[in-house]
C-alpha cells in the first residue's frame, strides 16, 4: 500500500543522511518514476524534503527538522522492532522480515551488533509451531473452526474449536477459543495440539468479556503445598519462581506454592531428587513415595 511505503521512505530518511531515487527503489522494490511521485507526496503533506543534484547528490530531510511527538522516537521504534522480532522468531512468513528492514535503523540486517535484546518465541517444535500458528492465524480471519487431537495428563482427546486468538504466556504459545465439546471457553497449548486441521464450517463470532479473556482456563483452581529445598539449589527456585519465593531457614530453603497442574509439580519437584523434601499435602508424599519406590524397582 502506498501509505506504508511512505511511512517507511520517511522512516527510512530520517535514519540516514541521505539517499537516492535508485536506492529507494530497490529498498522498496518500486519504480524509480513511482519514488518520485512519492517524494512529490511527502513535500505535499508538508515534510521538507531536499534533493540536490551531482556526484555527492540525493534525497535527504532538512537539517534540524523533527517530526511532531506523536511520530515514534528512535526509542519507539526499536521497542517494536524487538517485538517484530520475536514474532518473527514463530512465523515463516517474509512480511514480518520486510516490515523489520523498513523500519530498522540505517537498514540494519535482522541481527546487528547495535541490538541488545533477542526474543526468541520458538521451541523445540519451532517448524510445526510456525504452521500452527500459520493455519490458526487463518482460522481466526476467516472465522473457520478448527479440529485436532490434543494431549494431557489423561490421555488424548478430540476437539473442536471457534478460535479467537492466540496468545504467548507461561512461556508457551495457546489458542484461545470456543470449545464445542466443553460448550465454553478455553485454553490449549500449542505444543500439545496435534492433527490441526482447518474445516470448512463458518461461525458468528461471540461476546467475550475481560473476564473471560484473562482467565486462565486451562487450569482448575489453585491447591497448595510446602517444601524445604537444600540451599545448593537456591539457584533453581530463583530461577523459576524469583528471588523473594522462599524463606531461608537453618535446616534449608522454605518454599510454599500455589499450584493448578499437579503433575506438572510433582515432576518439578522430582527434578531436585533428594534435594527437597516434601512438607505438604500428604498426598504429594505419597504420590513421590509412589514414584521412588516404581523407579528403584526398576533398576534393582
Amino acid at each position: 500500500m502506498k501509505i506504508d511505503r511512505l511511512i517507511g521512505i520517511l522512516t527510512f530518511l530520517l535514519q540516514n543522511d541521505k539517499s537516492t531515487a535508485q536506492e529507494l527503489a530497490r529498498r522498496f522494490e518500486v519504480s524509480h518514476r513511482t519514488i518520485l511521485r512519492d517524494i512529490d507526496s511527502l513535500t505535499l503533506a508538508g515534510i521538507p524534503i531536499v534533493t540536490t543534484q551531482g556526484n555527492n547528490g540525493g534525497i535527504s530531510i532538512m537539517s534540524g527538522y523533527k517530526l511532531d511527538k506523536s511520530v515514534l522516537t528512535i526509542d519507539e521504534l526499536q521497542n517494536i522492532i524487538i517485538g517484530l522480532k520475536g514474532l518473527g522468531s514463530v512465523s515463516k512468513t517474509s512480511n514480518i522480515e520486510q516490515l523489520i528492514q523498513k523500519m530498522s535503523p540505517r537498514g540494519d540486517a535482522i541481527v546487528s551488533l547495535h541490538d541488545h535484546i533477542f526474543i526468541d518465541l520458538s521451541s523445540y517444535y519451532k517448524d510445526s509451531l510456525s504452521e500452527k500458528i500459520k493455519l490458526i492465524k487463518q482460522a481466526i480471519t476467516e472465522r473457520r473452526l478448527i479440529e485436532f487431537d490434543y494431549y494431557y495428563a489423561k490421555g488424548k482427546v478430540s476437539r473442536k474449536i471457534e478460535p479467537y486468538f492466540m496468545q504467548f504466556k507461561w512461556t508457551s504459545w495457546y489458542v484461545f477459543g470456543w470449545c464445542c465439546e466443553r460448550e465454553n471457553f478455553r485454553l490449549f497449548k500449542l505444543n500439545r495440539l496435534w492433527q490441526l486441521q482447518l474445516t470448512d464450517e463458518y461461525f458468528l463470532a461471540r461476546p467475550i468479556s475481560v473476564d473471560d479473556a484473562n482467565k486462565d482456563m486451562e487450569f482448575s483452581e489453585p491447591n497448595e503445598a510446602s517444601f524445604l529445598f537444600d540451599k545448593s539449589v537456591r539457584f533453581r527456585l530463583i530461577e523459576d519462581y524469583g528471588l523473594n519465593c522462599y524463606t531461608e531457614t537453618d535446616e534449608g530453603l522454605y518454599l510454599k506454592l500455589n499450584y493448578t497442574n499437579r503433575d506438572y509439580i510433582i515432576s518439578w519437584i522430582l527434578g531436585f531428587g533428594d534435594k527437597v523434601t516434601v512438607l505438604e499435602p500428604q498426598d504429594f508424599k505419597d504420590e513421590i513415595k509412589k514414584i521412588a519406590k516404581n523407579i528403584f524397582d526398576k533398576y534393582s
